[in-house]
């Protein structure tokens, strides 16, 4: 047997032992969304949105303490503004809360605590297309109280291409794109984390300019999930 035969022969045995060790599960919980609004890429924190995200990840061992962790999630985001206060005469409250099927794929790095324990902290990007969301409005004006809603509209351009023709400020970009940084406690088959997801593109439409960073997603998400078989 060659020296080349023998290496790809070492490598396919160990792609097929690390395959062997892939665990497969689900992990959702708490968004706390914004979309920056700063040509610093900054947001206002009182211009958060609760939502929540769910889905399926998997862990793929590449060394005794480094993973590759993909994923597909149902993730919600957005914002708010809000001027007054609730109750009063004059108050004004909008929410946009575009939701997306999002694609993370994150190398994490692993770090042994007790027998059955890790601490884990990773990065990595991410992909996602948008499926649907609402905008809504309330409004008290001398007492009288308006509310509405409507869905948000889609224009297919990419993040790469501002050559739709079917463009305008009330419709959002299918496509984002962006990475995160997470980091967490595994115990056993539970997990535990935190991670925030930097969006790297405009997400209306018809913006794709690149002076400033406003209209990106920036968003706090804090999981809990499970992975099916043993830990390694």
């Amino acid at each position: 047997m060659t020296k080349k035969m023998m290496l790809t022969c070492v490598a396919i045995g160990m792609s097929v032992a690390a395959m062997a060790q892939v665990r497969v599960g689900v992990k959702g919980g708490w968004n706390v969304a914004n979309i920056s609004d700063a040509n610093s890429g900054s947001v206002d924190k009182g211009r958060s949105y609760n939502s929540f995200h769910i889905g399926a990840i998997a862990d793929i061992p590449l060394s005794p303490i480094l993973a590759l962790q993909p994923g597909v999630f149902y993730s919600g985001k957005g914002t708010k503004i809000e001027r007054g206060e609730e109750g009063s005469l004059a108050y004004f409250k909008t929410t946009t809360n575009p939701s997306y099927i999002e694609i993370p794929v994150n190398f994490v790095g692993k770090i042994p605590v007790g027998t059955d324990t890790r601490i884990f902290l990773g990065a990595g990007p991410y992909a996602a297309f948008g499926v649907g969301g609402k905008n809504k409005y309330e409004s008290t004006v001398a007492g009288v109280k308006t509310t509405g809603e409507s869905n948000i509209k889609w224009d297919d351009d990419t993040p790469f291409n501002d050559g739709d023709p079917n463009q305008g400020y009330d419709k959002y970009k299918r496509f984002d794109y962006g990475g995160n940084l997470l980091a967490g406690v595994e115990f056993g088959n539970f997990l535990v984390s935190a991670q925030y997801g930097l969006g790297f593109g405009k997400i209306l439409s018809g913006t794709d300019n690149s002076s400033d960073d406003k209209g990106k997603n920036r968003v706090w998400s804090f999981s809990v999930g499970y992975l099916l078989g043993r830990s390694k």
